[in-house]
């Protein structure tokens, strides 16, 4: 169980709309600084988050591109949403801005399962890899008057009826927040099929639901919940992680509630395909030198992420393995 729960991990592991319009992929060096080891600020940069304001991936935009002008790595960065199909709305105009080396896309696990569910003609094999920049651990959430007080109490009553308990998560079917409560439920002794599993385009859609009572547990990444578990508007029942998080110290494990399994989640960057090696390295530069700051660590420490960077080729032998594994996976289930 251990070998074959490792692999998985292994294997997964490795969330306000702005009208924006195509631009130039090209600028000189001296309009974009940056790249060549220089220590100027790179200007122009836009960062796409391929789903809804308060997900994962928008959360982890969001601070990449404030750590980076706080530490002056770069200037005026653009975040924007452009959210649909579960990513791969937004995959697909990464794709199309080919040469575009001004445009970069926040993704993860959930975008590479999603290219094959959604059947799109875009695949992350079209982009060109730039960082990975974190792994994540799930979490088990509950509304804040829920009778489930413990993971016990939720899966007993899961096992009795597991179609009356909705469980909502923020990907679609093969995203990591659908994968999760799949193998919770192989877990506990609950039939994957038998699993009332409700999709939402990101944590901003599912929280709304957790809150409103419309499904009887949320899995997703736990820094989705962060403001409203410290606000008590939601309790975490358990976290996915092999050991406790310090962002979450009364949290049990899932180790802890006596069930053994163990998930996270990656995000990472990736550009459009086309660009040059000089555009390529602006932006491998520019992530390295974020990451290397006191400033992100500071981030890494408040939001409870684990550090996973790799950049440029390392990072893209680890996208094409984790795609391939996903596809085999998700085939196995009969998704893809």
């Amino acid at each position: 169980m251990r070998t074959r729960r490792a692999a998985l991990v292994g294997a997964l592991a490795a969330v306000s709309m702005v009208a924006v319009s195509a631009c130039g992929a090209t600028a000189d060096k001296e309009e974009s600084g940056g790249g060549n080891g220089s220590d100027k600020p790179v200007t122009g940069l836009r960062l796409m988050v391929p789903n809804t304001p308060g997900s994962g991936y928008d959360l982890t935009a969001r601070t990449v591109s404030q750590v980076m002008q706080d530490t002056k790595v770069a200037s005026g960065i653009q975040v924007f949403n452009l959210p649909g199909a579960s990513g791969t709305v937004g995959l697909q105009r990464l794709v199309n801005e080919k040469g575009n080396g001004k445009m970069a896309m926040q993704m993860g696990l959930g975008v590479v399962g999603a290219s094959y569910t959604s059947k799109s003609e875009a695949t992350l094999t079209d982009t060109t890899p730039v960082a990975r920049l974190i792994e994540e651990a799930g979490a088990i959430v509950v509304p804040k008057d829920s009778p489930y007080k413990t993971m016990d109490d939720l899966v007993t009553a899961w096992k009795k009826d597991p179609k009356k308990l909705a469980v909502g998560g923020g990907s679609s079917p093969g995203g990591p927040d659908h994968l999760l409560p799949m193998q919770l439920a192989k877990a506990v002794g609950i039939k994957p099929k038998d699993v009332n599993y409700v999709s939402y385009d990101g944590g901003g859609e599912l929280l709304p639901a957790i809150l409103g009572n419309k499904i009887a547990f949320g899995a997703s990444g736990f820094g989705e919940f962060l403001d409203q578990i410290e606000a008590g508007q939601v309790r975490v029942l358990a976290v996915t992680s092999e050991k406790p998080i310090d962002a979450l110290k009364d949290a049990p494990t899932l180790k802890d509630s006596g069930i053994d399994l163990v998930f996270t989640n990656w995000r990472g960057i990736v550009a459009p395909p086309g660009i040059t090696d000089e555009q390529k390295q602006t932006w491998v530069d520019a992530m390295t030198r974020m990451h290397d700051s006191d400033e992100w660590k500071a981030q890494l420490e408040k939001n409870g992420w684990v550090d996973a960077f790799a950049t440029g080729d390392e990072f893209g032998t680890f996208l094409t393995e984790q795609d391939k594994a996903v596809a085999d996976l998700l085939a196995e289930l009969g998704l893809a």
